[in-house]
């Protein structure tokens, strides 16, 4: 097989929530657990820090994965959902895993899987895993697919866990509040791990003491510690943070929503230290990984810059919350016009983000390349309720180039609402790149 060949494979024989939504959700561990036992419990071999929450999780895994890289270790980084290419899942020190070890992976175990049925999420977890075993990492940072109680991933014993924060996100899986929701997540804190909790709510916060209590596990909360002091915006991109316990740097990740990821990775990181004797973890480790986060670790699509003159910024926030903080920031941003290319999936609580988006921009509403996409028609006529206004197009490709045609100089074009929206339009930009264009 080829590896195009072995990604159709996985995508057609494995159920893909990125493609099709809760249908591809498998609660329960049964199925995960015959594949961990089929390759000896490979995620016994590494020391691991497990991450979940409903909005950040990939920004501090991959903040808290490049300062551990810094340090010197050999980190693997394990998130979803992908981008471009499946790969990204799955890296060590940044570095994808090979096109080969899929197909391996693939080709040698595909008569033990196929008779489990896995989900997609399932199969590549244990691909994951084996891989960080195979190749001796000293530590992995796991991202939580889904909720977190019966997640794949929460099979590890992890040395630290985080859950940054909750809010309504896959409530037909999770619960319709937030109390219900945190008791999912909850589920990944262990006995006499130590837990930090980025944001709570009053109705989430005594269900996470009352669960770290039960288990034994230390509980930071993140927001009773501000290590941050204050935080600006610098006019290279940058966010510019004074700190209390770790000096003066500045961030590559500069969205406005990164300020409270930022005060729930150095807290994190001081656990490490207090807890688990990670001493090693120096200033110089934090500012640098902070500084480099995307270069060390591959992340994109967090307030992504992507041009100037006009300025062209892209991210994957897809919900209330993740646009409470991109709608203050797109508000303090200076523009003459705003231009937003604008899609979300169909599963999502779209009228509340709708609610959240700035009245004073003009939309593109389009579609993603996958069947979890909202069609821009219906878009459009939901967003028309909530006053705004724009015309439709029938993919992003379409949707950036017409923009492109109607913004100035001082203008502001913004990519948005899915992360498959984002991943479109990187797709469409890395091809224009290869073909000269």
């Amino acid at each position: 097989m080829t590896y195009s060949e072995t990604i159709e494979y996985l995508y057609n024989s494995a159920p893909l929530f990125q493609h099709i939504g809760s249908k591809a959700y498998k609660a329960g561990l049964e199925t995960t657990l015959l594949l961990d036992d089929h390759w000896g419990h490979p995620h016994h071999n590494f020391k691991s820090i497990h991450i979940g929450g409903t909005n950040g999780k990939g920004s501090c895994a991959h903040t808290l994965a490049a300062i551990l890289q810094m340090s010197g270790l050999k980190v693997g980084l394990y998130t979803s959902p992908h981008l471009k290419d499946f790969r990204e899942r799955i890296r060590i020190n940044g570095e994808m895993i090979p096109q080969e070890r899929v197909i391996d992976f693939i080709e040698k175990e595909k008569d033990f899987f196929e008779p489990l049925h896995p989900s997609f999420f399932e199969l590549t977890t244990a691909l994951a895993f084996k891989y960080f075993s195979d190749e001796k990492v000293d530590i992995a940072v796991i991202e939580v697919g889904l909720g977190g109680r019966l997640d794949c991933t929460n099979i590890i014993t992890p040395i630290l866990s985080i859950i940054t924060n909750i809010s309504l996100d896959h409530t037909q899986l999770l619960g319709n509040s937030l109390s219900e929701i945190a008791q999912e997540k909850a589920g990944i804190i262990k006995p006499n791990v130590p837990i930090v909790i980025g944001e709570t709510h009053p109705e989430t916060r005594p269900i996470f003491q009352i669960k770290a209590d039960a288990e034994k596990a230390p509980i930071t909360f993140a927001e009773d510690t501000q290590e941050i002091k204050s935080a600006r915006f610098l006019e290279n991109g940058k966010l510019h943070y004074e700190t209390l316990h770790w000096g003066n740097f500045s961030a590559e990740l500069s969205g406005k929503y990164q300020i409270k990821n930022t005060n729930t990775i150095l807290n994190a990181v001081r656990v490490l230290q207090q807890y688990l004797s990670y001493t090693t973890l120096t200033l110089e480790h934090v500012h640098k990984a902070f500084y480099n986060v995307n270069r060390l670790t591959g992340l994109q699509g967090r307030w992504q810059i992507i041009g100037q003159s006009p300025m062209v910024i892209c991210d994957t926030g897809h919900n209330a919350g993740g646009w409470k903080y991109l709608s203050q920031q797109l508000a303090t941003s200076q523009y003459n016009n705003l231009h937003i290319v604008f899609g979300m999936a169909a599963d999502k609580d779209i009228n509340s983000v709708l609610n959240l988006l700035p009245k004073n921009a003009f939309y593109y509403f389009t579609q993603a390349s996958v069947r979890r996409a909202m069609p821009a028609t219906e878009l459009k006529e939901l967003a028309t309720r909530h006053n705004l206004e724009g015309e439709t197009y029938p993919d992003v490709t379409s949707a950036f180039i017409e923009a492109q045609k109607r913004t100035h100089e001082n203008d502001i074009i913004y990519i948005g609402g899915s992360s498959f929206i984002v991943a479109d339009l990187l797709s469409f930009l890395e091809e224009s790149h290869l073909n000269g264009l």
